[in-house]
């Protein structure tokens, strides 16, 4: 089968004629990708430094969306012809989306509503989960002030959208051309991370701050107030102070949250905007992704 990934451990991202995964054991199902996403978290997949149980020669990506080709023994939540979308990270299969097939653990997948496309089901999983599980740790309530480092990318985007639903008043960093969008989303203010002296133009006493902008964690904590919560996912969660919690946070598949999230895009209170490329540019795509040059864009790959 056609895919994209790498051929050995620290090998060059390139196009693989991979082997069909395996018939799905117990508990999984064996999925047509109809789409996948692309993230920064990808180059750690090649080399161990988030270890998936990738077994090169291997498609990356522990995203996506797609259809049920088969299930294994005890699944009796999907059934063939089901579409569904998923993060799936251990990889049950050695080997990820970035391929016209993939081996699934079933509890990890959601079922993809009526109406939600396969490229917007395929931008959701990792971004989704990641902004969910960062509030769920920060526990804000109603009233209260929340910063983000980076609201103009993925993640920073719906998690604008998820803390603004909840009645959370949130400041963002972010580019100024990215002001205007992320106001619409919901932020309160955006403030621009070009700035040097970006953290003296925003009035402090956050109740908490989202740190997905690396570097950025030093210049939020002194905005936080005694008592607050930090919650990194740049794995670098400064030492805590003034009674301030800090903590980094690695995302976990869950089907119920994704499940929740997917409805709210597919009747669009939850807004996603993907950039869809073929397979066949998956290389270029992932070098344009993790030397950060996506723009803020969420890149997903289509089999076509």
């Amino acid at each position: 089968m056609k895919a994209c990934g790498v051929s050995g451990a620290e090998k060059e991202v390139a196009l693989l004629e991979l082997p069909e995964p395996s018939s799905p054991g117990p508990g999984q199902i064996l999925v047509a990708v109809e789409a996948a996403g692309v993230g920064p978290w990808d180059e750690l997949l090649n080399g161990g430094s988030w270890d998936v149980g990738l077994r090169p020669p291997a498609a990356l990506g522990v995203e996506g969306a797609g259809k049920v080709l088969a299930i294994g023994a005890g699944v009796t939540r999907f059934v063939v012809g089901d579409r569904m979308l998923a993060h799936e990270a251990p990889l049950p299969g050695g080997s990820g989306f970035w391929a016209e097939r993939v081996l699934l653990n079933a509890d990890h997948a959601a079922a993809c509503p009526p109406g939600l496309d396969a490229v917007h089901a395929a931008a959701l999983p990792v971004n989704g989960l990641t902004a969910w599980q960062a509030l769920e740790k920060l526990d804000l309530s109603r009233g209260q002030r929340l910063l983000i480092t980076n609201g103009g990318g993925a993640t920073g985007a719906l998690a604008i959208q998820l803390a603004a639903a909840k009645g959370i008043e949130v400041t963002a960093t972010a580019s100024a051309a990215a002001e205007e969008r992320l106001l619409g989303l919901g932020a309160m203010e955006v403030v621009d991370y070009h700035d040097p002296n970006w953290s003296a133009t925003v009035r402090g006493g956050f109740d908490a701050a989202l740190i997905i902008a690396t570097g950025t964690a030093a210049a939020a904590l002194p905005l936080v107030r005694d008592g607050g919560r930090l919650c990194s996912l740049t794995s670098d969660a400064p030492a805590e102070e003034r009674g301030i919690t800090s903590r980094d946070l690695y995302v976990e598949p869950n089907a119920t949250q994704l499940g929740q999230m997917a409805g709210q895009v597919a009747d669009g209170t939850l807004k996603l905007a993907p950039e869809p490329l073929s397979l066949s540019e998956g290389p270029a795509a992932f070098a344009q992704v993790v030397s950060g040059r996506a723009g803020g864009k969420k890149i997903v790959l289509t089999p076509a």
